[in-house]
């Protein structure tokens, strides 16, 4: 009979079991998601045997790659969760014994290691967060030398050797280890790296301003920035004790900014996500303010400053119709990717474009920054409003949401959404039902075991009933 950890495992790993002997990891099963590596601390795949395998293999890919550097060196932050130590440490070990330098910043925004690779000539940066996660998952993202994340196809070079390679013989001999350094001053690297963003003619004196740093890798960096640049700041989320990090707080929480933006009578809330690559805002009268808004905002201001090129903003599926409505009527294209931010990127640099992001949050200014940067976006967006001598509300009521629903539903396992008894029927007759007013989109997660239900149209009554249907259906079959 099997024990509860073996059947526990099994499940976990679509089941197939992962065993170890000889140093090779048996029944390969897929790392990474649409985001990096991400799972429960201390369960498959963020396991500490896991974790310094995936270190050994990257360690590994850089020693064989070109360097500017004597060792090969790569750049690790983290965010604010507890199991950040013991993660750290397996990683650090992995590419250690491969030959390979490390240096240590702390915690830090994930766009702050894309900036730091790339500033301290880096071979990668590894970024230790699970993002908006709570605080019982952890993950790794990893960047390139060019601070932009690492293709599929390396991705996909790092599972083969975490699964199929006898990675003990391919270790760095004894002279010629790895040595690891805390980096003390990468806060202020980052914080002169953001502040760059803001247009030297403006400054933030005189305005009130929400900040909720979701008591994760922002607690410190953000205050200091929006403070430097004149802002007086109300401070939220910036007690992080290893199990708080994005606890009904930050981005995924708005509605704690948007309480004390009225408390307080602010300017302007920002939420950041426990990694801060992704930012909500709140308006002055307490309106949550999302990453399409933020988009559309500031893709009007770069069209009239000759900024925006293409005159195209990418956005991605779960985008709401709105943002092409107004974008249209200004002259603006939309073009919209799988969800992602790395799609969104991957065309971006593709077709030559500057400026795209996600409904969640994560906005991308490739002028600035190579990844999305949530401290970076609310600059944007704070200078849009100096430069109009508009309120946000204002700038945010130009934009009227088609009304959405989302509904999160969790599942057991993965199947072919068009190979689910009943499914392809029941989207079909919601389709039928909808009469061209509106959309569906069903995906699964790409970091959780959940698959998101995506209902959009005029009568939200109906789009709700609909999203349950749907929902309703999946959980019974996938669960």
């Amino acid at each position: 009979m099997k024990s509860k950890a073996e059947t526990k495992t099994e499940m976990k790993t679509e089941g197939k079991t992962e065993t170890a002997s000889s140093g090779r990891a048996k029944a390969p099963r897929r790392l990474f998601g649409t985001d990096g590596i991400r799972g429960a601390a201390n369960e498959f795949p963020m396991t500490p045997d896991i974790v310094l395998r995936v270190g050994q293999a990257m360690g590994h890919i850089l020693r064989r790659q070109p360097s500017r550097n004597k060792h090969p060196k790569v750049v690790i932050g983290k965010d604010t969760r507890l199991s950040g130590y013991m993660v750290e440490l397996a990683l650090t070990s992995g590419l250690n014994s491969m030959g390979v330098h490390v240096q240590l910043v702390g915690p830090l925004p994930t766009p702050g290691i894309g900036f730091l690779t790339r500033n301290m000539r880096a071979d990668a940066g590894i970024v230790i967060s699970a993002s908006h996660n709570a605080y019982m998952d952890n993950g790794i993202k990893i960047f390139g030398a060019d601070g932009y994340k690492i293709s599929e196809s390396m991705e996909r070079e790092i599972e083969s050797l975490v699964y199929e390679a006898d990675l003990n013989s391919l270790l760095a001999d004894s002279a010629s280890i790895g040595r690891s350094k805390r980096i003390d001053d990468a806060d202020g690297r980052y914080i002169v790296y953001a502040k760059n963003a803001f247009p030297l003619e403006y400054t933030l004196d005189g305005l009130r301003v929400v900040l909720d740093c979701a008591n994760g890798a922002s607690y410190k960096v953000a205050p200091a920035i929006f403070g430097e640049l004149g802002a007086e700041c109300i401070v939220l989320g910036n007690q992080p004790n290893g199990f708080n990090i994005n606890d009904k707080s930050g981005a995924l929480y708005p509605d704690r900014v948007a309480e004390a933006v009225i408390q307080y009578r602010a300017d302007v809330g920002i939420a950041f996500d426990g990694d801060a690559d992704r930012v909500v805002m709140v308006d002055d009268k307490g309106h949550v303010v999302n990453g399409d808004h933020i988009l559309a905002m500031c893709a009007l201001h770069m069209k009239a400053q000759g900024r925006l090129p293409k005159n195209t903003v990418v956005a991605t599926q779960m985008s709401n119709f709105a943002l092409d409505k107004l974008m249209g009527e200004n002259g603006i294209s939309v073009v919209r990717t799988d969800v992602g931010d790395k799609y969104v990127v991957e065309e971006m640099r593709r077709s030559g474009y500057n400026l795209g992001g996600e409904q969640s949050g994560h906005i991308i200014f490739l002028e600035h920054t190579t990844t999305g940067d949530g401290i970076i976006a609310a600059l944007n967006v704070l200078a849009v409003m100096k430069s109009s001598e508009r309120s946000l509300s204002e700038m945010n009521e130009r934009m009227v949401d088609m009304p959405q629903v989302l509904i999160n539903t969790r599942v057991r396992r993965r199947e072919e959404l068009s190979q689910i008894k009943g499914y392809k029927e029941l989207i079909a007759d919601i389709e039928k039902r909808l009469r061209g007013d509106g959309r569906v989109f069903v995906r699964f997660s790409g970091t959780e075991p959940v698959i998101r239900v995506l209902l959009e149209g005029s009568d939200r009554s109906k789009i709700s009933q609909y999203a349950e249907e749907i929902a309703t259906l999946l959980e019974r079959e996938l669960s």
